[in-house]
């Protein structure tokens, strides 16, 4: 892949859906919750204001309507400013 992404923001590639609740029932796609964590693509260099804390490789938590939906190379991924990620797990 050839994307870096600019200043403090953060190109984050996300878990996949659960198939499955833990009871064994298959959840449908238009049931399905948008996943709420992901790992960490690649990362801008950051701004004066804010070094970058997360790396590429990072498993990270994120806001539920955070970042804007991309498709590269026929994934998904999710382009968002550091400040939008809540925690590193």
């Amino acid at each position: 892949m050839n994307i870096k992404p600019l200043a403090d923001r953060v190109l984050v590639k996300p878990a996949a859906a659960e198939e499955k609740t833990v009871g064994g029932i298959i959840i449908p796609d238009s049931a399905k919750e948008k996943p709420l964590k992901g790992e960490v693509v690649a990362t801008g260099n950051g701004t004066k204001e804010e070094d970058m804390v997360v790396k590429p490789g990072d498993s990270v938590l994120y806001g539920k309507y955070a970042g804007t939906e991309i498709e590269l190379e026929g994934e998904q991924y999710l382009i968002m400013r550091q400040s939008d990620i809540l925690a590193i797990i």
